[in-house]
Formats: C-alpha cells, structure tokens, sequence
C-alpha cells in the first residue's frame, strides 16, 4: 500500500487495531489521526510520525526522525527506539514516551503534552515550553528550559547547562505524587521519584524589563 493510502484508510477507519510492517523510514506516517486507534508500525519512521495525534495509541518498534507526535493533542504515542530532534514539538495533550534517547529540541515550545524519555535530550530541550512535562530519566544537555514559560521539567541524571531563565526547584510531595503516576503511565516502575531534580521558570522574561535586557 502508498503512504497515501494507509493514512486514508485509517482516517477513514477511525477506530480498530493496526498492524504497519516495513515503514520503510516514511515520512509524515499516521499523521492526523483522530479515533480510538491502536495502530503498531514495526520498523523506523521518517518525519513527523504520528503528528497531530488524537486518541489514537500509536507504537513504534523502532526509531524515530524529527517531530514525532508534533502539535500532538490526546493519546499516546510510544518510540521503543531513538528519537531525532523535536520530538513532540508544540504538543498539546496526550503522552509522549520515548525508550531509548531524545536529540536536541525535545518538548520545543510545549504546550501541555506530557513527555517521558527513558534516556537522555540533547541540546536546548523544552526550549520555550509554555505548558506540560518533560521528565528525563537520563542526562540533559545545554541549555535546558531556554525561555521555559510554565512547563515543569524533571530530570535524574545530570544536566549539562540551565538555559535563560530556567531554574532548579523544589520537589514537594505534591510533584513527588504527580511524577510516580506519570511515570507508571509511561510504564516506569522502581523508580525512586526522589532521585529526581525539578526545573522551572525563574519568570524573569515574561515581561521586557530594563534590567534584563542583556537576557533576551
């Protein structure tokens, strides 16, 4: 079947389980679906898979290239491999887990969607995230939250560098308490909660001021 094709049918379908085999690294696969889909692609996919989502629990047994689950609005969508860069860019609802590693930009300008990497981002993560959670089980690289609005951020492992205006904070209870059922959704057990370090918005940039004119 055509990429066309297998897109249409499942728009068409808009409910049912799917079986997908060699994606052959396509571009913009199960993109804009909307229903309660269970769809699996065994192999790598190309660009933008699983964009726009809603609803649909979508699974890939393999890697994933840029913007996967991009402007993301419910569901699930779960990469059993790597991600390239942006992964859920501008997500809006939904969850986002991704087993292996996240390239730089994951969670860019997040909007509510939840993202649980099992392994670590690159570079300028949840780079201008206005809204949701990204939770790092391993390291994060330069420059995370750059421009961070409201987003929370949580990370186990080490980070290489705080972007503008982001800032560690405190992990209470109630953070304890929402990041162990976020990471028994992403299917992440024995994990101590406490390990882990919050980051957050210092909310110095909302606003130009003089004083911080040297920040933007």
């Amino acid at each position: 079947m055509s990429l066309r094709s297998v897109n249409q049918l499942l728009h068409d379908t808009r409910d049912g389980d799917f079986l997908i085999r060699n994606p052959r690294g396509a571009h913009a696969i199960v993109c804009g679906l909307d229903g309660n889909l269970k769809v699996t692609i065994e192999g790598h996919v190309g660009y933008y898979c699983a964009g726009m989502n809603k609803r649909a629990h979508v699974t890939v047994i393999g890697n994933a290239g840029t913007g996967v689950a991009e402007n993301m609005m419910s569901g699930i969508v779960h990469v059993r491999g790597d991600a390239s860069q942006s992964a859920g860019a501008t997500g809006c609802g939904g969850l986002l887990v991704i087993d292996g590693n996240a390239s730089a930009r994951c969670g860019i300008a997040l909007r509510g969607l939840d993202i649980v990497v099992k392994g670590s981002v690159g570079h300028m993560s949840a780079f201008m995230a206005q809204a949701g959670r990204l939770v790092v089980l391993g390291d994060a690289g330069d420059g995370l939250g750059d421009s961070l609005y409201e987003a929370q951020l949580f990370v186990r492992g080490a980070v290489k560098s705080l972007g503008t205006d982001c800032i560690e904070k405190e992990l209470r209870d109630e953070h304890r308490a929402a990041l162990r059922t976020l990471l028994d959704a992403a299917g992440v057990r024995n994990i101590d909660v406490a390990k882990f370090r919050r980051y957050g918005s210092a909310r110095k940039l909302y606003h130009f001021h003089v004083d911080n004119a040297g920040q933007y």
